[in-house]
């Protein structure tokens, strides 16, 4: 559907500095199927929204290739640049960008006015196509009320209708739900996922939140400083993380720095300033490799006996704690390293208390250090 390759996109540093260039894209490829929402996910500044609007037209690269169904938008070596208006493609941003003194059907209909004349479709076909826009994000009985009158979540479902209007082949989201109080963000999520399954709508979505790319993607591109770091489904990115990097911008993990020991089957050993861990890993590391092991907070279980033992099992000290809702966060000191271990809310150990951990086996990523 989608094809990226090489992508690069630079911008200058100021006009004391003019002759040099930082890259905002660095040299990027990815592919997006049919029907797939994949999402760019990274920290500010990381180049994901520039990416989004070199595919839009907004930006130019000066290097790589956008196509779409094999139609080329962008090409640097075979000198294509198809502008914006031209690619055909539906945009929804993160201001929303709603005409105040409009209606909703007119806010809607508006890019379809607007387009060349033997394109633009008939009043009859346009008036089916805003109507039908309207209803699949259920804003039919609103049509004729003020866009400044909808609330945050309308105004974000009518942004939504109007990139749909188009009936475009490919849906770009420049973090949509980033102006929503957080309970509506967390609804527009299912929503937006619900419309997209139930469309078949191919979308790439913009986000720093990483529980938005989790919870909706089909696959997740984590960037880091206009580079990819990994691409995977949201499942085996967060269980596997690819890099130090993603394991710690991607939910929480304690980090321990180790050599490996050596190879029992599937299992690695790695010795620790604290002691010895069996980490399963299908990655090939050589004895004596220096490593970095990310253990996952939910995956640690706590327990005020002191009688376990056995491999991944230390002693430790309960240092603090912290309700949070669903689980208890408890800070726990095991020699020099303060690890964190998320419980059940029924689990709630006092500082100081005497503990032992237990690493549980899908606990672990096994990482080169330095990554």
């Amino acid at each position: 559907m989608l094809t990226i390759r090489n992508l690069v996109k630079t911008f200058g540093t100021g006009r004391s500095e003019k002759h040099k260039r930082v890259h905002a894209v660095h040299d990027i490829s990815f592919d997006v199927v049919e029907g797939e929402l994949f999402t760019l996910l990274g920290p500010s500044g990381c180049g994901k929204t520039t990416t989004l609007r070199c595919i839009a037209g907004l930006e130019m690269p000066e290097g790589g290739e956008v196509a779409i169904d094999g139609r080329v938008l962008f090409s640097s070596e075979k000198r294509v640049r198809v502008p914006a208006n031209e690619r055909g493609l539906g945009m929804v941003f993160q201001s929303y960008a709603i005409w105040p003194h409009m209606n909703v059907f007119k806010n809607v209909a508006f890019p379809l006015t607007v387009m060349p004349r033997k394109r633009r479709p008939s009043g009859r076909m346009l008036k089916e196509r805003v109507e039908r826009a309207l209803a699949v994000v259920h804003l039919d009985h609103l049509a004729d009320r003020q866009a400044t009158d909808l609330s945050g979540g309308q105004q974000q479902r009518l942004a939504l209708a109007r990139a749909l209007v188009l009936e475009p082949p490919l849906l770009l989201l420049d973090e949509p739900l980033s102006n929503l109080d957080a309970k509506l963000r967390e609804e527009m999520r299912f929503e937006l996922k619900r419309l997209q399954r139930e469309l078949g709508i191919t979308g790439i979505y913009v986000t720093h939140d990483q529980v938005e790319a989790l919870a909706m993607s089909n696959r997740v591109a984590v960037m880091r400083d206009g580079k990819i770091e990994q691409v995977d489904h949201p499942r085996a990115v967060y269980e596997r993380p690819a890099s130090r990097f993603v394991a710690d911008f991607i939910g929480t993990s304690n980090f321990m720095d180790g050599t490996v020991e050596g190879r029992e089957g599937e299992a690695y050993l790695v010795a620790t300033d604290v002691g010895t861990l069996r980490i399963v890993s299908d990655r090939d590391f050589a004895s004596g490799a220096p490593v970095v092991v990310a253990a996952r907070p939910e995956h640690i279980e706590l327990n005020t006996s002191l009688n376990g033992v056995g491999p991944n099992v230390w002693r430790g000290r309960v240092e603090a704690r912290a309700f949070l809702g669903e689980v208890v966060d408890h800070v726990v000191s095991v020699g020099p390293h303060e690890l964190r271990a998320r419980c059940n809310p029924k689990v709630s150990i006092p500082a100081p208390t005497e503990v032992t951990l237990k690493f549980h086996e899908e606990a672990f990523s096994l990482m080169p250090a330095g990554d």
